[in-house]
């Protein structure tokens, strides 16, 4: 019986975290897992928008119903079905990270959660707490930190 039956992996579009992505990858292919790929965003708001088509004028083409975690997730996957991940889904979730990768852990039944280390060996990491860290404490299944800075 394979290690792990379902992986989720967070990332935010940086090189780092897709790092985290190109590992979970790898997990995913070797246990035959499903890979669920998670993106945390918070959408513009309205005034978010009026102030950028004034900004922009003429220019402005600001299209609706997309958001760059979409865009972020579309390069994630491709990357992981290049690592050879054969069952791979994406989510894209308005919230904090945390909170949106404890759910994505939740909704898919996952039993291995990934994520890069990024913040957590920083100052305001150990202070304020980082995404790292916090989902060690409080996903409830097996967490894999990748060193990824």
């Amino acid at each position: 019986m394979p290690a792990y039956r379902t992986v989720v992996v967070g990332t935010d579009g940086s090189a780092t975290s897709f790092a985290a992505v190109d590992k979970a990858a790898a997990v995913a292919r070797d246990s035959d897992a499903e890979l669920v790929i998670v993106c945390a965003y918070t959408p513009a708001g309205r005034e978010d928008n009026i102030e950028a088509e004034d900004v922009l004028k003429d220019e402005a083409h600001l299209v609706r119903g997309w958001t760059p975690a979409e865009e972020t997730l579309r390069s994630a996957e491709d990357r992981a079905l290049a690592a050879g991940a054969s069952r791979v889904r994406t989510v894209a979730a308005d919230g904090p990270p945390v909170d949106v990768l404890r759910k994505a852990v939740a909704d898919a039944d996952a039993d291995l959660l990934v994520v890069g280390n990024r913040g957590l060996n920083t100052l305001s990491g150990r202070l304020l707490g980082s995404v790292p860290s916090d989902v060690a404490r409080r996903a409830g299944v097996d967490v894999l930190i990748v060193h990824t800075t």
